[in-house]
């Protein structure tokens, strides 16, 4: 593949990826607002909860969509798994943009957000290991670290497109205007641009290491095989996604509602504090992807892990002193960027754990499942720690937490970095 043909299938497969989660996550944003539109309750607080909860329902799927569609990814190809999951997206983004309120249909409206959630779950399950996989597969040996990173880049665009959205509507718009037709427009935005990731993706070519192992029959194709053969790689991942899930979930999606709801920061000056901490993050995670090239990918998520360990609490402590955009915007730029850290590595650390033709599915497995349980309910586990301990530091100790398990995912990886003198 020549450099040309390769730059434009990485930029095709990015800007793809960046349309694919930009469409998942706008929901976390727009909690607070969906929850008095669609799911009216005794209280804000309960309201606010029941709306959380569905946006974790969409995680239920992504082990089962993630399965599926990293077999059939295993079997036909990335191209092909790609093409389909974006279909899938662009059906479940138009389900929320245009669905009535419970005002105006009664019950049916949380359930078509419901319904609209699980098939984005289905969708984005499939995403991650089939974009990681077709990017890994299209770098040089050498230089893996840095394709990899441009998986999570895709994700960070994505939060950050989502968070100027958010912050559009809430600046632009009067709140009867928000409640009324504002919040749609961020969807209908990701609806408009569907169709640009749809071409993108038709015009991919499947990858050549792909191709190559489609010849080998000594690697057994399925999800009892994967499990077989590499569980111990299968629980090393999923250990390192709890790390970085419950950071992704809690620090760039959750903020701008506890920001709301918890230090009555006005959400428009959450969304500004969010972009900020975004822009950071999109900047370095390329920076420590090409890092990873060069030291390998364990010591730069261990690193990244022991960040999240140590800066967490006393940053929220010192914003909880007092409140303002300033703090919040200076503790979102801090954790942003020692989130890039592990965000550099951790595609590639993850991707080379399995061979090519059990790639896509040991990857759905282990991310999916772990981003279920400790992604998909964060806000709705942080939420609940606030109301049973009394303490809006509840979020730091759940970061803890999760960094704690990072570290120990981290020293047991296999480091499968080429030697130097291969690079």
């Amino acid at each position: 593949m020549s450099a040309a043909t390769r730059t434009r299938q990485i930029i095709a497969a990015v800007i793809g990826n960046a349309l694919e989660w930009y469409d998942f996550v706008i929901y976390g944003f727009m909690t607070v607002i969906i929850s008095r539109l669609f799911f009216p309750a005794e209280s804000e607080y309960a309201s606010l909860l029941i709306a959380m909860a569905t946006f974790g329902v969409g995680f239920f799927m992504r082990p089962v969509g993630g399965v599926l569609i990293g077999l059939y990814a295993d079997r036909h190809g990335r191209k092909a798994a790609l093409q389909l999951i974006i279909l899938l997206m662009t059906i479940a983004t138009a389900m929320i943009a245009f669905a009535p309120t419970y005002a105006a249909i009664g019950i049916a409206a949380p359930a078509i957000m419901v319904l609209a959630r699980l098939l984005q779950g289905a969708a984005t399950g499939g995403e991650f290991a089939s974009a990681t996989s077709f990017l890994i597969e299209s770098a040089p040996p050498e230089r893996r670290g840095f394709y990899g990173s441009l998986q999570m880049v895709g994700q960070s665009i994505s939060a950050l497109t989502g968070a100027t959205a958010g912050m559009l509507v809430t600046q632009g718009l009067t709140p009867e205007q928000i409640d009324a037709w504002g919040w749609r427009l961020p969807f209908l935005f990701g609806l408009l641009i569907a169709p640009v990731g749809l071409w993108m993706r038709r015009h991919l070519s499947e990858t050549e290491e792909f191709l190559a192992a489609k010849e080998d029959a000594t690697q057994h194709l399925g999800l009892l095989a994967v499990l077989r053969e590499h569980l111990r790689d299968v629980l090393v991942c999923f250990g390192l996604v709890v790390s970085s899930t419950i950071m992704f979930y809690v620090v760039l999606i959750y903020m701008p509602t506890y920001a709301k709801t918890q230090l009555n920061i006005p959400l428009k000056e959450a969304f500004t504090a969010q972009v900020a901490g975004l822009v950071c993050l999109t900047v370095l995670i390329p920076l420590f992807g090409v890092l990873s090239d060069r030291i390998g990918r364990r010591i730069v998520l261990m690193v990244a892990a022991l960040l999240y360990l140590v800066l967490t609490y006393p940053l929220m402590d010192w914003l909880l002193a007092e409140p303002s955009l300033m703090r919040l915007a200076t503790m979102q730029v801090v954790l942003c960027s020692a989130i890039a850290v592990g965000f550099g590595a951790i595609s590639t650390a993850l991707a080379e754990q399995f061979p090519v033709r059990q790639r896509s599915t040991g990857l759905a497995l282990a991310y999916n499942v772990a981003v279920m349980i400790f992604g998909g309910f964060a806000q709705l586990i942080v939420t609940w720690l606030i109301k049973a301990t009394g303490s809006l530091l509840a979020p730091s100790f759940y970061v803890m937490f999760g960094a704690t398990v990072g570290i120990l995912a981290a020293w047991f990886i296999t480091d499968r970095r080429p030697p130097p003198e291969a690079a």
